[in-house]
């Protein structure tokens, strides 16, 4: 239970939880806002909140707090997504405690991220760091440390990729690329791994006996584990050969042992060439390319060599065949392939006979044409001018002009169906 009473001008209330006892002040006095407040926070004690107002106390870095120490503990990969995303949420929501980061304030963020005149985001970065703002509300929720957690913003995006490379954009791009990183190139364009799972990629993960690169579980994306049988890959075992042997070179001249596949010229792992690449693709003459499309390139080519759709996702890694149809995308040069084989099997029609059919119709048409035209004449002589009547087909005689009335307006007799014209009363009947 709790009470209300009054403290000089102001109001406040009293109530208890778990053998504690609170006061807090309204700030008003009004008595209706005090009593709002009190049941408020009675049902924040229904709801097994530990200390009653905590979203007026909790402040957005002890929410940032939060969602870093769930990231670490469950040794969650995106962890530098979430930093970086807290970051920009800092910067709007620090001066703010849990009670006023409202709905319309997160709309005003989302706003200012995307119209900021400096540096506009896109819609899929502000919808990471909403989802990591949500995430810092559930967390705080199952803490026990605010009641429920609002609703926020929905920010709907559709930023499905749809490029791919061919042969001799690839050749263009690899060219341009530095000496460390085209192998990772081919590598891709060959797999479909992702970027991450190719640069982390160690040399105790390929058994060059067996001709096999296995990710043991939890190393990839979506925590399965893979297998990807290079051998069967002419192209694909030439190129960890000779990156086996550049590799031992670089042992050599350097006396360290370097785990890494894909390392760099000094045997240090490849951390992030995302200028290099840009820079690769604009030399190429394919600029905006990205990396990723290594990876709708590779199932393309799975989906072209009639590879079943549960062999292919084992080797790209897809978890669900709803993502894998993203990346199954067909060229202009796919989609006229099947065009010429359509023609192809449609062909046994030769085309002298299909001009026959055609001629056949057009005439046909034209003939229909041409009575459709006698038969106009011939009702229109029957009808002078001087014998017409409203309704027959064509206006009666101005001053000025005659008009002659379009057939969809011409009078119809259904057959068996009473046909009368001129006024209601006194009709005349046909």
């Amino acid at each position: 239970m709790g009470r209300i009473y009054r403290r000089g001008r102001v109001l406040w209330i009293q109530y208890s939880h778990r053998g504690e006892t609170f006061r807090e002040s309204t700030k008003s006095d009004l008595r209706r806002e005090a009593a709002a407040l009190l049941k408020r926070r009675m049902a924040e004690i229904g709801r097994g909140i530990a200390r009653p107002g905590e979203a007026d106390r909790l402040t957005f870095d002890e929410l940032a707090g939060m969602l870093e120490d769930d990231y670490s503990l469950n040794e969650r990969k995106s962890v530098g997504r979430a930093r970086l995303s807290i970051r920009h949420l800092r910067s709007y929501f620090g001066r703010f405690v849990a009670s006023e980061m409202t709905p319309d304030r997160v709309a005003s963020y989302i706003r200012w991220r995307m119209e900021d005149p400096e540096r506009p985001v896109k819609a899929s970065t502000v919808r990471c760091e909403v989802a990591a703002l949500k995430r810092m509300f559930t967390l705080a929720v199952q803490n026990g440390r605010l009641p429920y957690r609002p609703s926020f913003p929905r920010i709907e995006v559709d930023n499905i990729r749809t490029g791919f490379f061919e042969e001799d954009q690839l050749q263009a791009v690899i060219r341009e690329l530095p000496e460390h990183l085209r192998p990772i190139a081919l590598y891709a364009w060959r797999t479909g791994w992702r970027r991450g799972e190719i640069v982390s990629l160690r040399w105790a993960a390929v058994d060059m006996a067996a001709g096999v690169v296995r990710l043991e579980p939890g190393r990839t994306k979506n925590g399965e584990g893979r297998s990807f049988p290079f051998v069967a890959d002419p192209v694909l075992q030439s190129l960890i050969r000779s990156q086996r042997e550049w590799v031992h070179r670089i042992e050599r001249a350097t006396g360290q042992v370097i785990p890494w596949v894909f390392p760099k010229t000094n045997g240090h792992p490849v951390a992030d060439f995302y200028g290099a690449w840009r820079a690769a693709c604009r030399r190429a003459g394919v600029p905006g390319r990205l990396f990723h499309d290594f990876r709708r390139t590779a199932v393309r080519n799975l989906e072209r060599a009639g590879v079943s759709r549960s062999v292919a996702m084992k080797l790209t890694g897809h978890k669900t065949e709803a993502v894998y149809r993203r990346y199954a995308i067909v060229s202009e040069a796919d989609l006229a392939e099947g065009v010429a084989k359509l023609a192809l099997v449609s062909g046994r029609r030769s085309a002298d006979g299909f001009q026959r059919v055609w001629d056949g119709a057009t005439s046909t048409v034209l003939a229909q044409s041409a009575d459709l035209e006698a038969s106009d004449l011939e009702a229109a002589s029957s009808n002078p001018l001087e014998t017409l009547v409203p309704g027959a087909g064509v206006e009666p005689a101005r001053a000025e002009a005659q008009r002659i009335l379009s057939p969809l307006r011409l009078p119809f007799r259904h057959p068996g169906m009473i046909h009368c014209t001129g006024k209601r009363n006194g009709a005349r009947c046909l």
